[in-house]
């Protein structure tokens, strides 16, 4: 239940806080004093939208504060989920908007999003305004309204997740039917680049050694004569190195004989000796390997033209790179090829989901429409106690050419509030009193189907008067046995009914006028009572009417 709920700054508010308690509240007021400013003001703390024309002129931001009682709301596993701090309790909402445009939501002062506030709002508090009237023309709260009061909660959630199950399966299948389209028309260009690739039968580092044995067949003359140049200057010059090499390591044999300091330069002449002799020989096979081959240069430059047109059409550097692609377009093929048993068995997998689905759809169906008489029954005995007697209401229900997630049923709440006119959508039949009277006792219903934690009713009672309104506060304080109900009337009879009585009336200030709100007296609610009885000018004769619709004994 909404325990308090503090404003500042709002509108014409400078600062109210107001303490609520369980059972009845009415708010009532002079016509503009006010009162749809706090539900305004109370809409935002529930996730409302705003912008900075919601502050009070003159200042730079408002706040909206709304304490709740939830010890008996069991919504641990909700904070939880949120990982928001969990009193147990109460809960804290609170929004701050700046003249900036910035806006900040809290819930028991963590920041959290707009949708947060909505989604926790939704489970604390119903404010029902008049144009939610409307609502009672559309199929999804009319199906609402059927499915609490028939209690299909087990139902619907097991429908709900075999539709879900259903949607994503056939997504799943639509998805691999255009690839498959989509794989139809690209085939024959995909065969006829793999083809390309595959005759080719690319290796990998190939080209790196074709690019080479390449160049050496081109310079081939260039590298046998510079080849054969070495092995002349190395062992067939008449000074060739390798002479001078050996006399110079017999010289230092010679001298290491009497003077043994010399041997390590002995030992690295050696080595120099044989490495020469080595490369000598290094250099010989080379010379002897290379040969130009006019023929291999040709078969050469063919392969490289092919591997280089192949690199150039696919936008690529590599023979690696060629590799990869082939294979990915192989892959393509593959799965091009299985795709059609692929459809084949998800279109079965499909079909039994849908099968599933319509049958818990079904199984939804049923409980809805073997309570819909009872719903039929009760609405129209509320409707007789608020004086619409010869009233006729009817759910229709119609199979929907395709379900969706509330189910297959299209249902409409037909209505007539006299006996010789035949049914028709409420929205086509009913006046606004009747509407009104409607949503009342269909929120009766609902109230006491559910147990829902506190509902606000603005001017709910429009179109009514006399016992009827009468009837519609008897109403309301028996919801309120189940429930926190608060009530904005500018009806006495309702007024009268309540446990706890406010107004709502304008101030003039020296900063202008301000809306103010106080707790009536005993006292001061006859007054009260007795100014909505008479107008302006309060009667001795509407103090007694007042008294006597209050249940008060006059002296």
């Amino acid at each position: 239940m909404l325990k308090s709920l503090t404003i500042e700054n709002y509108a014409l508010i400078d600062s109210i806080h107001i303490e609520f308690d369980t059972g009845l509240t009415v708010i009532t007021g002079e016509t503009g004093a006010g009162k749809s400013i706090l539900l305004g003001a109370l809409s935002l703390i529930l996730g409302q939208r705003a912008d900075s024309r919601h502050i009070k002129h003159g200042e730079s931001r408002c706040l909206i504060e709304g304490v709740f009682d939830i010890s008996t709301y069991n919504l641990k596993s909700f904070f939880d989920d949120h990982d928001w701090v969990y009193d147990g309790n109460e809960c804290i909402l609170r929004r701050e908007i700046w003249s900036t445009g910035k806006s900040r939501a809290f819930v028991n002062d963590s920041p959290v999003y707009l949708n947060d506030l909505k989604e926790i709002g939704e489970k604390l508090i119903d404010i029902h305004s008049q144009h939610q009237n409307l609502a009672l023309n559309d199929n999804l709260f009319q199906l609402n309204v059927v499915d609490t009061l028939a209690r299909t909660g087990k139902e619907l959630r097991e429908y709900v997740d075999a539709y879900k199950d259903y949607r994503s399966s056939e997504k799943e299948l639509n998805d691999m039917r255009l690839q498959a389209q989509k794989n139809r028309e690209e085939e024959d260009y995909l065969r006829f680049q793999h083809k390309g690739l595959s005759e080719v039968s690319l290796k990998p580092g190939e080209q790196e050694e074709l690019e080479e044995e390449l160049e050496a067949l081109t310079h081939s003359e260039e590298i046998k004569s510079g080849l054969f140049a070495v092995i002349s200057m190395l062992s067939e010059d008449e000074n060739n190195i390798e002479s001078l090499l050996k006399s110079t390591k017999d010289t230092l044999q010679n001298v290491q004989n009497v003077y043994p300091k010399v041997a390590e330069l002995t030992e690295r002449v050696m080595s120099a000796y044989i490495d020469l002799k080595d490369v000598r020989d290094d250099v010989s096979r080379n010379f002897e390997e290379i040969e130009y081959n006019p023929e291999r240069q040709q078969i050469i430059e063919e392969r490289l033209s092919a591997i280089y047109n192949l690199q150039k059409k696919h936008s690529v550097a590599t023979v690696e790179e060629l590799i990869k692609l082939r294979d990915e377009i192989d892959e393509q093929l593959k799965n091009i090829d299985s795709l059609d048993e692929k459809i084949s068995v998800l279109e079965k997998k499909t079909a039994e989901k849908r099968t599933i689905m319509l049958k818990k759809g079904k199984s939804l169906s049923k409980k809805r429409q073997e309570a819909a008489p009872e719903i039929e029954k009760q609405l129209m005995e509320r409707l007789a106690y608020l004086k619409i007697a010869n009233s006729r209401f009817k759910c229709e229900f119609k199979e929907k050419s395709n379900p969706d997630i509330t189910g297959i049923d299209n249902l409409e709440f037909l209505f007539s509030a006299n006996r010789n006119t035949s049914l028709q959508p409420v929205s086509e039949v009913a006046s606004g009193g009747e509407i009104s009277r409607l949503m009342l006792c269909l929120k009766a219903m609902i109230a006491g189907a559910t147990a829902l934690p506190a509902i606000i009713f603005d001017e709910i009672d429009t179109g009514t008067s006399g016992d009827v309104a009468d009837r519609v506060g008897t109403i309301m304080r028996e919801m309120s046995r189940e429930m926190q109900v608060i009530t904005i009337t500018h009806l006495p009879q309702i007024a009268s009914k309540g446990d706890a009585h406010f107004v709502v009336y304008k101030e003039d200030t020296k900063d202008g006028v301000t809306s103010k709100i106080k707790a009536l007296s005993h006292d001061e609610r006859v007054e009260e009572v007795a100014q909505m009885l008479s107008g302006a000018e309060v009667t001795s004769e509407a103090i007694e009417n007042a008294k006597a619709i209050l249940g008060i004994q006059s002296e």
